[in-house]
């Protein structure tokens, strides 16, 4: 607070000064797992890997200018929660309503959030696209602010959607249709900068939801020239590796290059300003792939890592590549120090600018060594009554240990029409999320997969994605890498899940879980309730209009 405080001084003293703080620039992608180009340079998979075909050249500049994590994780893979736990700093179960996604509610007595502080703090802060769903209400965070960046013209969110659309019906090649969806972000951040007061360091989140579903069949080869059979041997081993899933994770793929050539735009608009030496760049995605069998929605590595690199010129070493294990609630404690604001005593998540500044690759911080994930209720409706599918999780370097609180209930949703086997087409399974299996997006993966569940070969992916799971799950990542041999029932890992078991619930404990109680509020109104949308009364659980249209979920 010491630079704050003097510049206060100074101004009530009369004196003009300068605050030389840094800007914050944070570039936060919907649905973007742990997939960039540099990210195949660190891999030591003899195979290769899916980042073998993506090209991220912005995000690797990011990386080498500064440092790329490695194991950097949400506290939720579920949009709302994990958002939640990244503007108050906190794990997302201690943000009350903010912790699930339809029928949230920002308390903003109980719930400080590090953009306000740091607008309090004589910030400009501003933003496009995507902070916090549902909705910006006066009372979330950025305080329902109309920031008016987004003005008529192409629209990133829907990139493969406007690209193809502007290629089909106006003759433009794809370099064209993808430059005029570029040159709308740059004069979105340019106005943004234009209207900035002399002397104040900017907040700037760009969050785009393009990476979200839906897309546009074909998008990754058509935009991007990514050849889907090139990942032929190299999906994980619990997603089929047939041409179908392959061109659906291609055009997933192509949707991540989108946004990071729309973070190439933002910082070559601060290059030309000569402003960004002196901005702290942090990006990020916020859970794993959607439509995917246990990506979004799962406590897998593929629903809850996630990219993450930061530089901030001589403020941040560059080339530094960190094992050091993050959970996205550190961001708050860590934008706030940079802005030189005081941290609340309530933010369960620790800076990172130790980390930042350190010159140390490989494990910087020695007590950085595991993070705790969790998810309780996705979508409404998607079981009996609204009810959540709980779960906790601790993943160390060598385990994956995850306890499932109601293994009773369906992870993914109630099967609905398939467990009558009235399967419905794929035209539906494509484009409604909630026809089943509500928490799992409606994509050309999913349905391809329910069509498939009873062939031989096919079978046990499908129990793996679509199934019921056991009370715990335990996973040696040494020798399972994809997590997909629970070992927990192993009498020879015995010692090890209790010790583990012990680890997860005392940080659950000392953090003030609410799932630990006798009486989980998770489990009855409100978080049961069904929810609003623009003060018209409640949707009807389970039904189509609650998922965005053709966007799922979310």
């Amino acid at each position: 607070m010491r630079l704050f405080f003097l510049a206060a001084t100074l101004l009530a003293s009369g004196a003009v000064i300068s605050d030389d703080r840094p800007n914050i620039l944070f570039a936060f992608a919907d649905d973007w797992g742990r997939y960039a180009s540099i990210y195949a340079e660190e891999s030591v998979d003899g195979h290769g890997t899916v980042n073998d075909l993506i090209w991220t050249p912005n995000f690797d500049a990011v990386a080498r200018n500064g440092v790329l994590f490695k194991n950097a994780f949400v506290t939720a893979p579920s949009c709302t929660p994990c958002r939640s736990s990244i503007l108050s700093g906190q794990y997302f179960y201690r943000t009350g309503r903010a912790a699930i996604l339809q029928g949230a509610e920002w308390d903003t007595e109980r719930l400080p959030s590090w953009p306000l502080m740091l607008r309090d703090s004589g910030y400009h802060i501003g933003k496009v696209y995507k902070v916090w769903s549902p909705g910006i209400p006066r009372d979330a965070p950025f305080g329902g602010q109309e920031f008016g960046f987004e003005k008529a013209g192409p629209n990133f969110n829907a990139f493969s959607q406007v690209a193809t659309k502007l290629m089909r019906e106006e003759g433009k090649t794809a370099d064209d249709a993808k430059a005029a969806l570029l040159q709308k972000v740059g004069e979105e951040f340019e106005s943004f900068l234009d209207s900035r007061p002399e002397d104040k360091p900017f907040c700037f989140w760009f969050g785009p939801t393009n990476v979200h579903r839906k897309w546009i069949k074909g998008s990754g080869k058509e935009l991007w020239d990514l050849d889907p059979e090139l990942l032929q041997g190299k999906m994980p081993d619990f997603l089929p590796d047939v041409p179908e899933i392959r061109e659906d994770f291609a055009d997933y793929l192509g949707e991540a290059m989108a946004f990071d050539a729309g973070l190439g735009v933002l910082l070559e608009v601060l290059d030309a300003r000569g402003e960004l030496e002196n901005t702290l760049v942090v990006v990020s995605g916020d859970h794993g792939a959607p439509g995917f069998p246990r990506g979004k929605c799962n406590l897998y590595d593929f629903g809850t890592n996630v990219p993450l690199a930061a530089s901030w010129g001589k403020g941040i070493p560059a080339g530094r590549v960190v094992d050091d294990f993050v959970n996205l609630m550190d961001l708050a404690p860590t934008f706030l120090e940079a802005g030189d604001v005081e941290v609340p005593e309530v933010m369960t998540g620790r800076s990172l600018m130790p980390v930042f500044e350190s010159e140390e690759d490989g494990l910087v911080d020695p007590n950085r060594t595991w993070v705790v994930t969790g998810r309780e209720r996705h979508v409404a409706g998607a079981r009996t009554d609204n009810l959540p599918y709980p779960q906790r999780a601790l993943r160390t370097q060598d385990h994956l240990y995850i306890v499932n609180f109601k293994p009773d209930r369906w992870p993914m949703g109630i099967p609905g029409p398939v467990s009558t086997g009235d399967v419905p087409s794929q035209e539906v399974l494509e484009n409604s999320t909630f026809v089943c299996f509500g928490d799992l997006d409606a994509s050309p993966t999913k349905a391809w997969m329910i069509a498939n569940r009873n062939e031989e070969e096919h079978k046990a992916n499908y129990e793996l994605g679509f199934g019921k799971r056991p009370e715990r799950e335990l996973y040696l990542l040494a020798d399972d890498p994809d997590q997909m041999k629970n070992v927990a029932d192993d009498p020879a890992n015995a010692g090890l899940v209790e010790e583990l078991h012990e680890q997860l619930m005392a940080e659950l404990e000392v953090t003030g879980d609410p799932r630990l109680s006798d009486d989980p509020p998770f489990e009855k109104a409100p978080f049961t309730d069904g929810f609003q949308r623009g003060g018209k009364g409640k949707a009807k659980a389970g039904s189509k209009s609650k998922g965005k249209g053709k966007k799922g979920g979310e």
